[in-house]
């Protein structure tokens, strides 16, 4: 039985379900991709606000189901002074457009299309809209920054990777 607390709330007792273990440890079986990968996350993000690059992980962590990177992300998010609310918010930012700027909307209708390529395209009215927010080379980083953590999403949720351990900073 797991009990869960803090200092300010009475001990309460409540039985969670187990933690899966991972799948496969991917990063230690292929350590040259692990890398490569690193090394594209770490140009995929130069230049970019780190608010923005945050909001969009999370926004294709959630729509990826990708757990441990949701971990991560808003951890990293929290840390770095981003509202809990906004956070809150981001799984329905469509009908919380007031939480958000305009350039961070464009991103987030950008993070969409690009991770949910149902109709196999990006529609040409998201990424003129994005494109009126970002010079282009801002907008190839917001798009690097969106195919690498989808990416790291297709890792987390086929190796099964388990969230609530990951400490703010901890891969940077």
């Amino acid at each position: 039985m797991t009990t869960h607390t803090d200092e300010t709330t009475p001990v309460a007792s409540a039985e969670y379900a187990p933690e899966r273990p991972a799948r496969l440890e991917w990063a230690r079986h292929a350590p040259e991709v692990y890398k490569a990968m690193v090394r594209l996350e770490t140009a995929a993000r130069k230049g970019l606000d780190h608010t923005l690059y945050e909001l969009v992980k999370i926004r294709a962590s959630q729509i990826n189901h990708c757990a441990f990177c949701l971990d991560m992300h808003t951890k990293d998010a929290l840390a770095a002074g981003e509202s809990v609310e906004r956070i809150v918010q981001l799984s329905a930012w469509d009908e919380s457009r007031h939480f958000y700027t305009a350039k961070e909307i464009a991103a987030l209708e950008l993070t969409e299309a690009v991770t949910v390529l149902t109709d196999g395209f990006v529609p040409d009215e998201v990424y003129d809209n994005a494109a009126r927010h970002f010079e282009e080379a801002e907008l190839a980083q917001v798009i690097a920054a969106i195919a690498v953590i989808n990416a790291w999403n297709r890792f987390g949720v086929t190796c099964r990777m388990a969230p609530g351990h990951y400490e703010p900073g901890q891969y940077k």
